[in-house]
Order: C-alpha cells, then sequence, then structure tokens
C-alpha cells in the first residue's frame, strides 16, 4: 500500500499540512509501520485537536507553526495536503533534494486499491464542489453506498484508516493535488470547465491547464469523461487521452443538455426535469446537474431515479445560497467565488438590479472583465479587503463604486444602497485569507450580520 522504502528503519515519511486530510494521512501512515514527521506552518492548524493528538502515536513527530526543512528534505517521501500549492517552501525543499511528493488524496485512492471502491474525479475550475455533491446526492438518493470525498466531505485517507466501505466515492480533486497525483485512477471524470485561477500560485495560464490535465494521466479505454461542450479549452484538454468522451452543455443537443426553449433539461433525446424543479440559482448549476446526471447515468442509474435525486438537493452553503430577504431585499451568499470566473457565473444569474460586494485577496486577473456585465445591472459595487483598491481602479468610473472597511461597514453600506426588490451579492471574486481563515469564514459572518438584521 506504502513504499517498501517508507517502511525501513530510519526512514521518515513527511506530511506537509494538518488539516482534516494530513491528520488523517498521519494516522494511515502510522498505522502502516511509517515513521512520520507532520508539520503545519500556522500555530493553529486546521485539524485543530485532532492534530495535538497525532504526538501520541508511537512513531510521529508533530511541528507545529513551522516546518522543518532538514528533515523534509532528508525524507522518504512527503504527502501534501490539499491546498498546499507546489510552490510552497516545504514542497520546493523536497524537490530539490529528489524527494518524491505525493498528495493525500494519491496515498488514499492508492490505500482503498482493492476495496471495491470504484471512484468518479470531478475537477475544473469552478463548480466542483456542487457537481461533486450532486453526484455523491445522487448515488445515495438511488440507494447506493456513495460518500463525497477529496476537497469536501471525507479525506480519502480517512476512509481508508476507518475500513468504511462504499460502492462509489465522488472525490473532488484540485489543480494542486493533480500536480502530485501519479497514481489517481479514476473510472469516471468530470471537467465542469476551465478559466484562469490562481494565477497568484501558476506562473501562467497554461501551467495551470496543465495541471488539470493530469486527471488524464492514467487513462485507460474503459474510462468515461464527462466534459463540457460548451467550453473548448475543456474539450481540448485530455488530448489523445484515451476513453470515452460524453458531453453536456447548454446551449446545443448532447448527451446531456437545457433546452431552454421548453425550460427542459435532458439525456439525450429524453426529458430528464423541468428547470423549475432544480432549486438552484443560475445556468452554471444546470450544468453542474446535467454533469452530474451524466456521470451518475455512466455509474448504473436509470433517468427517472436521477431526476428524483435531482429534486430534492438544495444549494450548498456560500455558494449561491440565498440567505433571507429583509425589506424586500434579499441577500446571497456566494464566499466561495474566489476567482473571476466564479463571479461572472453569480453576476449572469441575477435577474434583479443588485448591489455587489466584491474584494479580498488579489489573485492576479484584472476586474475589468466584469464591467460589461455590471452595466445597467449592478447598483453599487462595495470594494473591500486588500484587493479594494485594485477593484476601485479597475471598475471605477465604469460603475458606481464605495470603498468599505471593515466587513462589517462594507455589509452596512449594502443595507443603506439596496432598495425594495434589489438582490445584496456577497461574490467577492478573491481569497479570504486578508480578513479572513477561509471562504467558510467570510460567508458565516455575512450571514450571521444578515440574520441579525
Amino acid at each position: 500500500m506504502i513504499p517498501d522504502a517508507w517502511r525501513r528503519e530510519g526512514s521518515v515519511v513527511a506530511v506537509v499540512g494538518l488539516g482534516k486530510s494530513g491528520v488523517a494521512a498521519t494516522k494511515l501512515l502510522a498505522r502502516e509501520g511509517a515513521h512520520v514527521y507532520a508539520s503545519d506552518a500556522s500555530d493553529h492548524p486546521y485539524g485543530g485537536a485532532a492534530a495535538v493528538e497525532l504526538r501520541e502515536l508511537a512513531g510521529v513527530e508533530v511541528d507545529v507553526g513551522r516546518h522543518d526543512l532538514a528533515k523534509i528534505r532528508s525524507a522518504a517521501g512527503v504527502v501534501v495536503s490539499p491546498g498546499v500549492p507546489p510552490d510552497a517552501a516545504p514542497l520546493a525543499a523536497a524537490r530539490e533534494a529528489g524527494v518524491p511528493v505525493v498528495s493525500e488524496i494519491d496515498l488514499g485512492f492508492r490505500a482503498l486499491a482493492g476495496s471495491g471502491t470504484r471512484c468518479i474525479a470531478i475537477t475544473g475550475t469552478n463548480g466542483k464542489t456542487t457537481t461533486t455533491a450532486l453526484v455523491a446526492h445522487l448515488l445515495r438518493a438511488a440507494g447506493l453506498a456513495a460518500e463525497a470525498a477529496g476537497n469536501i466531505g471525507r479525506p480519502l485517507t480517512d476512509i481508508a484508516v476507518t475500513g468504511d466501505r462504499y460502492q462509489w466515492l465522488a472525490v473532488e480533486v484540485s489543480s494542486f493535488q493533480l500536480h502530485d497525483s501519479p497514481h489517481f485512477a479514476p473510472e469516471i471524470g468530470i471537467l465542469t470547465n476551465l478559466a484562469p485561477d490562481h494565477l497568484d500560485r501558476y506562473a501562467s495560464v497554461d501551467a495551470y491547464y496543465h495541471d488539470k490535465q493530469l486527471l488524464f494521466s492514467n487513462a485507460r479505454a474503459r474510462d468515461v469523461w464527462v466534459l463540457n461542450g460548451d467550453d473548448p479549452a475543456a474539450l481540448e484538454l485530455p488530448g489523445s487521452a484515451p476513453g470515452r468522451r460524453v458531453l453536456f452543455s447548454l446551449r446545443r443537443p448532447a448527451g446531456g443538455w437545457y433546452d431552454a426553449a421548453a425550460r427542459r433539461l435532458r439525456l439525450g433525446e429524453g426529458e430528464l426535469l423541468p428547470r423549475d424543479e432544480l432549486r438552484l440559482l443560475g445556468d452554471h448549476n444546470v450544468a453542474n446537474a446535467l454533469a452530474a446526471a451524466l456521470a451518475v447515468r455512466e455509474a448504473g442509474l436509470a433517468p427517472a431515479a436521477i431526476a428524483q435525486g435531482l429534486r430534492s438537493f438544495r444549494a450548498l452553503p456560500h455558494r449561491l445560497e440565498p440567505v433571507r430577504e429583509v425589506g424586500g431585499v434579499l441577500w446571497i451568499n456566494d464566499s466561495k467565488a474566489t476567482n473571476i470566473a466564479s463571479t461572472v457565473v453569480a453576476v449572469e444569474a441575477m435577474d434583479r438590479p443588485f448591489v455587489l460586494l466584491l474584494g479580498g485577496r488579489h489573485k492576479g486577473e484584472p476586474y475589468t472583465r466584469l464591467a460589461p456585465l455590471l452595466a445597467g445591472k449592478c447598483r453599487l459595487v462595495i470594494a473591500f479587503g486588500e484587493a479594494g483598491a485594485i477593484v476601485a481602479q479597475d471598475l471605477g468610473g465604469k460603475v458606481p463604486l464605495e470603498r468599505g472597511t471593515t466587513f462589517a461597514d462594507v455589509v452596512a453600506r449594502a443595507r443603506r444602497a439596496a432598495q425594495p426588490g434589489d438582490v445584496v451579492l456577497l461574490s467577492p471574486a478573491c481569497s479570504s485569507y486578508d480578513m479572513f481563515k477561509n471562504y467558510e469564514e467570510r460567508g458565516a459572518l455575512f450571514r450571521q450580520l444578515v440574520e441579525q438584521m
């Protein structure tokens, strides 16, 4: 399950990042007889108390608040947690020393080999999490043993440690994870879409797309790839990889498609369900539903079961999540929109005048792309956070704009500006790390402030 070299006397395996995935990976390695050095740069790792408990395991050393690069350079291997970018200092040190680096997902996937569990992998720039949740929900609603895993749900290594058995796993994989997953080989893969992202971490868009392309690196003829038929870059990404392609489209007939004139989701010639019965905002969520429907059909589900599952699915927190209506104003939490493409999708889903809350930590892409979409629809942009000045520079003079200070001030400004019949949309197009621990914390505070109104 793990390389023999990782168990040898005197060998140490390093785990970088102590969120729930890093904690689970450390437990799995310790169970398999490896000595582990686990570290996290934060003084308060996301794994919390569970990370502290690792010190009680035999053969495990834990560092919080630092990475010992010398130990990482001398390790037999490195396991990296989700969210740790490929250029992070401990990974750069490992690669310079020739130490093999694998993702937690890769380790977990190998640990589950032979268990009978099959895998549907979901990647793309936007829509990954919702599509992953949809796939898992549709499988469970049809009576199958299924779980969401990877970037959402349970780490694969945790499933391996507990010995839980599933027929299918819906695994969300990021570009960072694919970068270090040489053994990952899903039976079904979904590519939701492609757009520039993480340009604060990647040297170019091509470098980012290259990591996404690694989804297909272990492709086999029996595999199925569910691709966005409206996205030329997504269609090109698999190249000549083996496997059958199945397309979804919002614009034209395909394997799964949206008949806009009739407001029907369809699988081929057959109707799946009316649009009004899918309780998700925005055409992008129609695309996510079609992608998930195609994947689970390939897993053996009948259209009637798929339709029934889609009817019972609800929006995930922080993803175009309606919070409540106050004085005729609908407040929507789209904190997960951490790049321009996500905010474009949210803006295009608005059918009422809106106030847009935009800002956070800048990720490298200009905001000028939003200007034509906001003209005539957006009552006001409130720019905030570290990116506030750049947002104001890119959009000032093109749309009405104010600068906010604290997050409470931003919400208060939005409340003053919005009129009955409007929407206030938190769709920041930025990461949250200037003011918050993560996008969930940002969205939770937004929800709290709205609920207190």
